[in-house]
This record gives structure tokens, C-alpha cells and sequence, in this order.
């Protein structure tokens, strides 16, 4: 379905928060934005909610001739967005003379594949480190330092407290922002990340004479009221003071640009994270201090209110830790997106899980034949496996994802990813219950006595999952794969309840398409979604 093809959503645009209102209202209403309303999110592309069906390419395929090695990938897996990098270093690679023609080809290609594009905008800091800033800047220590360490020696990462370095990071982006005014109308790009899981490893502040001096002083106001505790650093954050302290000082530098850079063009700005631990408080000398890290996040909020949100980078598979990231991640005052997620297939089935969370997207990272593969945080070469397992529910979602989008804003929604012990889920909803189970064949019940056959093959396999919408109080909207649903009454729900018709269908232009009703064998045993998604629409009710 093409971008243009939309219906506006008057009553959503009214909505718009934060610092995006005034920009908004200079340069149109149809400049994608986020908007909130009663703890749900959406972003909004040509006045409509839209649900980024994302993939991110390999670091080092940001450049012409690895692109058609890239929108295949994308094709194949039914993606709508490619998150792609624009290097500090490619823009800027002699100071003060300017080169967009990369940006230009990326925003010609996109529109030829019917494309959006989240820009990640690799400045200051990569992976904690200067390596996509240019020579001129990472040559030249005494303009552009790097952090200290408190023997006094230089550390890898460049100091956000350097105004020189801050200084000439923003002109570059403002010079980036200007040019997606000017060559980019229509909005092909519909998000930018501020520089990439910035922060510092081993080294948890910048401990050079300057840095020392602040750190000795009393906490900013600002983040005193949000901590309602007044102080130093080591008195109001103890253990983790210098790692609360290069946070504040990071944020503050990456606000700074995004800021500036919302005055020329006010898309939506987010940053992600290098995950540490999901549970617990992390060592500040084994963690990218600094970087929007889910216990630090309410730091980032005061420091940084330019930032749309903040973002998980999950390489973590372990399903209790990746649920946990989500529900730290997912707000009143922070979207859920997943920006960077491994490719290997078990980390497909979070899709589900996060969507259901609300989330406005997601891309698996390294989505390109280029012939990088960073195994074992990921996949391998991405054969058929790969691609059936993110394309699948992609495919299912890519013709009605606005539809979903809107659902999703409206209604509450629920999502579903296989534990890793299997174990079913579930949850009530209203008068109802819904759970879950895994390897289950369509018919019969694993574990009845009468009916003996092997299991599935994705038995014990890390696959499957399930979103549920409410859309009434007995109606709902739910697909899946690789799971078995069943519907129950919830404890003091109403007596004789069933499941009344179920049909299979989908939406167009907003309404609900009927295509067939499922009953006897596809009804007796549940609803089981195995390898291919579809849509299903289920009404409850009981009888007297």
C-alpha cells in the first residue's frame, strides 16, 4: 500500500505534545510526530497513525553501492522503513565544506521502494566511540578531547564536556536537518536517532580538572526536584554518582542538537541504548555510562526533553529479560520502539510481545546481503529461516498496519511472546480471559490420552506469539503464529460464556473486511495460529 494512501485523523492531530507543537504548527500539521493521550502512543506519518515495520542495515552498508543488497531484504520481509546510518564523517569529511549526495541517493531509492527512512545519525558518539566522526575531528585532541580517566590518561570516548566538540557536532546536523527541508517534503524520513548508544565503557565519567570541579558542585535544580533529594552528586546519587553525572552532562549535549535541530525540521528524535542487566543496578564501569539505560531514564527525561523517547537495543534473548526491557521502556512519557533487535528467528517472536505493548516499531538489526553477520549477537547468513521468521508477521501486518496503528492508539492491547520454558500465558480482560499455549498441532490437546502424535516441530523451538486489541467490551481483534488462544470467563464473569463467532478477515480503509467464519475443527480446540498470520475478529457472549 502506498504512504499517500491514508485518511486523516483530525481528532489525533489535535493531540500533538511536547516541544513538537510550535514547529508543528510553522511547517504543517503533516510533519511526522508523536502523539500521547491517555498513556497510549502513536507516530503520526501524513496525518495518520503508522506502524514501522523496520529493518536496520550493517553499519558499513551506508553507501550507494551496497543499497541494492539492502531494499531486497527489505522486500522480502515485508518491511514498510529502513533505519539507515548518515556518518558524521561522510557529511562533514573536510570542516565547513558540506556533502549530502548520499543523503540525496537514500532519499531517491526509498521513494523508488516505497520506502521510509529513520535516519541514525552517527556523530559525537558510535557505540560509545568517535570512529564515524571525522578525521579532522578525531585527529585533533586539544579541540575535540575525549574523556579522561582518573589516572589523568585519555579515554575512548569524546567528552560531552567539550562545547568545541558540541559546537561543531550540532552545525553538521543542523546542515543535515536543513538539507531534509529542503530535499525531503514529503517526508520519506520519518525519525532520526540523535547519535548511537552514546556513553562511555570502563570509564563512567569524564574525570579531567574541569569535569572534577562539577562534579564537586551541587546537582542541577532541575534534576534535584526530580530526585526530591538536593546535593552533591555523591550525595544525592551515591554509588552511582559519576555515572549519574555523565548521564545528566551526555543528555544535555545530545538535547542541545536535537533541539536545534527540531528548529529546522521538528521530526520526531530518539535515542537508544547498550543494555546492561534487565534487573538490578549495574556497575558504572561495566555498563555505556551515559546511554539511556532503563534505571536511568528518568534522568534523561529531565535533561533531555528534546528526545522523543529513549530506546532499548536488545541482544539480550532470554525472554524474562527481554520483557522486562520492554516494560521499562513502555510510559506515559516514553513510546515503546524497538530500533535494534538480533536477527537470529528467536528474537522474531518479541514482535509480537512488543506490539502488543504499543509499541510504534520495530527493526531487526543487520537486514542486508552485504555479507556482514554480527554472530552470535545475531544471525547467520540470512537464508529462508531469517526471513520467514520476521517476514511472516510482517506480511501479516504490512496491508492494514495504519489500521493497526490507530487500533492501537484507541484500544487496549495485549501482547504474547513464547517463554523460554513454554509455559502458557495469560490475561483477563473485562469479563473475559484469554490464554495462551505452545506446541499444540490445530487439533486434539497435547496431552489427552486418546489421541497419541509426536509433537510439533517447533515444539521446543523459541517461536511464536500473539496481540490481542479490545475493541468492545466482547470484541476482539487477534492474530498470531505458532500459539493456540483460547477464550474463557473470567472469576464473577458471566455464566454459560463462549466464544459466539469468529471471523477471519481484515481491514481496509479503516473498516473490517469479512472474509469467512472459522467454527467446528478450527473452533473445538482454541484458535491455533501456526505458520501463517491471519486476522481474526472474535465475539464473546453467554446464554441464559
Amino acid at each position: 500500500m502506498g504512504f499517500l494512501r491514508v485518511a486523516a485523523s483530525t481528532a489525533l492531530l489535535a493531540t500533538v505534545i511536547g516541544t513538537n507543537t510550535p514547529a508543528i504548527a510553522q511547517q504543517g500539521a503533516q510533519i511526522p510526530h508523536i502523539v500521547s493521550r491517555g498513556g497510549r502512543h502513536a507516530l503520526m506519518v501524513d496525518g495518520a497513525p503508522f506502524l514501522m515495520l523496520g529493518a536496520q542495515a550493517n553499519n558499513s552498508s551506508n553507501y550507494p553501492a551496497a543499497l541494492p543488497k539492502v531494499w531486497s531484504v527489505l522486500d522480502r520481509i515485508h518491511a514498510n522503513t529502513l533505519e539507515m546510518p548518515v556518518a558524521w564523517q561522510q557529511v562533514e569529511p573536510v570542516e565547513g565544506r558540506f556533502d549530502f549526495s548520499w543523503v540525496q541517493t537514500l532519499l531517491d531509492q526509498a521513494r523508488e521502494h516505497d520506502k521510509r527512512l529513520v535516519l541514525l545519525w552517527f556523530g559525537t558518539w558510535k557505540n560509545t566511540g568517535p570512529a564515524y566522526a571525522p578525521a579532522w575531528v578525531v585527529t585533533d585532541n586539544r579541540r575535540f578531547p575525549r574523556m579522561k580517566k582518573p589516572d589523568g590518561t585519555d579515554g575512548g570516548s569524546l567528552s560531552p564536556m567539550s562545547r568545541t566538540t558540541l559546537e561543531a557536532d550540532k552545525r553538521a546536523f543542523l546542515r543535515l536537518m536543513a538539507y531534509l527541508r529542503e530535499h525531503d517534503q514529503q517526508n520519506t524520513v520519518i525519525m532520526v536517532q540523535v547519535e548511537n548508544e552514546a556513553g562511555s565503557y570502563a570509564n563512567p565519567r569524564d574525570y579531567s580538572a574541569a569535569a572534577n570541579t562539577l562534579f564537586a558542585g551541587r546537582v542541577p535544580a532541575a534534576l534535584a526536584r526530580a530526585q526530591r533529594k538536593s546535593g552533591t552528586w555523591a550525595e544525592v546519587f551515591g554509588a552511582q554518582a559519576d555515572r549519574a553525572f555523565n548521564t545528566w552532562h551526555l543528555a544535555s549535549y545530545i538535547n542541545e542538537i536535537a533541539a536545534a535541530g527540531k528548529g529546522v525540521k521538528p521530526l520526531p528524535m530518539y535515542v537508544n541504548a547498550a543494555l546492561a542487566q534487565a534487573f538490578g543496578t549495574p556497575d558504572p564501569k561495566n555498563v555505556a555510562s551515559g546511554g539511556p539505560q532503563q534505571d536511568v531514564l528518568d534522568i534523561w527525561k529531565v535533561a533531555a526533553p528534546a528526545i522523543d523517547l529513549g530506546a532499548p537495543d536488545i541482544y539480550q534473548s532470554e525472554s524474562r529479560n527481554v520483557e522486562e526491557f520492554f516494560r521499562r521502556y513502555t510510559r506515559a512519557d516514553n513510546p515503546l520502539m524497538v530500533p535494534e533487535i538480533g536477527n537470529a528467528p528467536k528474537f522474531a517472536r518479541y514482535f509480537w510481545s512488543a506490539i502488543g505493548k504499543g509499541a510504534i516499531g520495530f527493526a531487526p538489526f543487520g537486514m542486508d546481503e552485504t555479507g556482514y553477520y554480527n554472530y552470535p549477537l545475531g544471525g547467520g547468513p540470512l537464508g529462508p529461516e531469517i526471513i520467514e521468521a520476521f517476514g511472516g508477521p510482517y506480511a501479516a501486518f504490512a496491508p492494514m498496519q495504519r489500521d493497526w496503528a490507530r487500533i492501537a492508539f484507541e484500544h487496549p492491547t495485549w501482547g504474547f511472546s513464547k517463554p523460554d520454558d513454554g509455559a502458557s500465558q495469560m490475561v483477563t480482560i473485562g469479563d473475559w480471559t484469554v490464554s495462551t499455549s505452545y506446541g499444540e498441532w490445530q487439533f486434539g490437546f497435547k496431552n489427552a490420552a486418546w489421541l497419541k502424535a509426536a509433537p510439533p516441530a517447533w515444539d521446543k523451538e523459541p517461536i511464536g506469539g500473539a496481540v490481542i486489541a479490545q475493541l468492545s467490551a466482547n470484541e476482539f481483534l487477534v492474530t498470531g503464529n505458532h500459539v493456540r488462544l483460547n477464550f474463557g470467563t473470567a472469576k464473577g464473569g458471566p455464566a454459560n460464556g463462549m466464544m459466539l463467532r469468529v471471523e477471519e478477515g481484515h481491514y481496509e480503509n479503516g473498516a473490517w473486511v469479512f472474509e469467512r467464519v472459522w467454527n467446528g475443527d478450527q473452533t473445538d480446540y482454541g484458535l491455533n495460529l501456526l505458520d501463517k498470520p491471519v486476522w481474526l475478529k472474535v465475539t464473546m457472549a453467554s446464554y441464559k
